[in-house]
């Protein structure tokens, strides 16, 4: 499996502000990378740098084998770019959108309609390609932008926060998408503050802080840099919390958090075979446990262990428009 993304030593300040630092990065061919982070980590200019929108300060990146500075206009042929906010015109049709950026790529009359057609279809949104794009949902928004950036058949899509501001419903559909667009064999690189949506869209993850790439890959390989795990307990009878409590905090040698609404009692584990030794007791005391698990960390809990700090938005990212390269 090729790589059709590789960047090393991408560099790029505005002004006082050190937006990438020296950041290398793969995709491989067919596969989606999660770019994570809060804003103002790097996202962004990396993606921007990457569709030819930017030329880096420093260091050398390749789309496809081709270089993004030397050989930008190749290399758009071969993206498609969905940024933050939809870049559809609200005043036309799903279908005149559509149709508008085939014809700006140079498809005949006839293939553009074709080609709005199908991608109408493909994304569930043939009833609604003849009503105005202010009429749609924030979900079927999305899903016409991501019919947009696919009209050239992209090898390559940029997913730029794609999710940011949707209701948790018109995010599934966005992931759905992106799940269709992956097994038609494009390769994605979708950058996200949600950390759930790295954890179920990516096959790998490179977490970003301050410009810098700080740690990268699969989301079990990244979950077991954070250490323990977790035991979950929920007695079935909430009076004899108290009790569970003193039992994991003697076999976890940990001091225990207790949710006082729900009786969860939880504290992390160094040694898997804790689990064992927790069912015994409890089956001593002759306490029934409505919940019992080991879970791994999440992925928030990655991140503070990678940075010292939740990934909650910072100050956001400045990246000016610049032209193209």
């Amino acid at each position: 499996m090729s790589d059709v993304i590789r960047a090393e030593g991408l560099r790029k300040r505005f002004g006082d502000t050190q937006a990438l630092d020296g950041v290398d990065l793969t995709v491989r061919r067919g596969t989606v990378l999660g770019v994570l982070g809060p804003n103002g980590a790097g996202k962004t200019t990396a993606v921007r740098v990457l569709a030819t929108l930017l030329k880096p300060d420093a260091g050398r990146a390749e789309v496809c084998g081709y270089d993004v500075v030397r050989d930008s206009v190749r290399v758009r042929a071969k993206i498609g770019l969905t940024g933050q906010y939809a870049s559809v015109d609200e005043e036309l049709t799903g279908t005149e959108n559509l149709v508008m950026i085939a014809r700006l790529l140079d498809f005949s009359r006839r293939e553009a309609r074709a080609r709005a057609k199908e991608l109408l279809a493909r994304f569930s949104l043939t009833d609604a390609g003849g009503r105005a794009v202010k009429t749609y949902s924030g979900g079927m928004r999305r899903r016409l932008d991501l019919a947009a950036s696919l009209i050239n058949r992209p090898e390559v899509i940029y997913l730029d926060e794609p999710t940011t501001g949707l209701d948790p419903r018109a995010r599934g559909e966005v992931w759905d998408t992106v799940r269709e667009v992956v097994a038609d064999g494009a390769s994605v690189l979708l950058t996200t503050q949600y950390l759930e949506e790295a954890d179920a869209l990516a096959d790998r993850i490179a977490v970003f802080d301050h410009g810098h790439v700080i740690a990268e890959g699969t989301s079990a390989e990244l979950k077991a840099r954070a250490g323990r795990q977790t035991l979950a307990v929920r007695a079935a009878d909430l009076y004899r919390v108290e009790q569970l409590t003193t039992i994991v905090a003697d076999l976890t040698g940990a001091r225990p958090e207790v949710q006082a609404a729900t009786g969860l009692v939880t504290a992390p584990i160094g040694d898997p075979a804790v689990l064992s030794a927790v069912v015994r007791r409890l089956d001593e005391a002759g306490l029934v446990a409505a919940e019992l698990a080991l879970r791994m960390p999440s992925l928030d809990e990655v991140f503070l262990t990678l940075t010292g700090h939740h990934a909650e938005p910072a100050a956001t990212e400045t990246v000016t428009e610049g032209s193209l390269v």
